[in-house]
């Protein structure tokens, strides 16, 4: 797999678009993170991290989606910005608006990872992961 973010993401999409309860997706360090900003943002019920077992060789995160009472997704779209191909990279001035301020902007900082909302408070700028509303 040669982009893990954009693998997180599809399965995230894929498993709210078919209204499954969770999803599990192979853990990393940046994908521990993504889940951790997407719980505090309101996107995801829960998330857990599962140790390896004998049938899958490293950890999982199984995330427990949210959806709204009329059994619609919480998370109506997702985007991954920077790829490998082409990285996306901003500064404090330029951390983008999402929706308005509706969505949530997902910053890799030397500060670590973090919400557009956060990365601009704290005047740091970085590499845009993903854009959530």
């Amino acid at each position: 797999m040669t982009d893990p973010v954009a693998d997180f993401l599809t399965r995230l999409r894929n498993a709210a678009k078919a209204q499954h309860h969770d999803v599990t997706i192979p853990s990393s360090k940046l994908g521990r993170e993504l889940a951790r900003i997407l719980r505090e943002q309101g996107y995801i019920e829960a998330y857990a991290i599962s140790p390896p077992d004998g049938g899958h060789p490293g950890e999982r995160i199984t995330i427990t989606l949210k959806y709204t009472n009329e059994r619609r997704p919480v998370i109506s779209g997702m985007q991954r910005v920077s790829r490998p191909g082409r990285r996306t990279y901003v500064d404090r001035a330029h951390i983008p608006r999402i929706q308005g301020g509706m969505g949530t902007a997902i910053i890799s900082t030397s500060s670590g990872v973090m919400t557009g909302h956060e990365a601009r408070a704290r005047g740091v700028g970085g590499e845009v992961v993903a854009r959530v509303w």
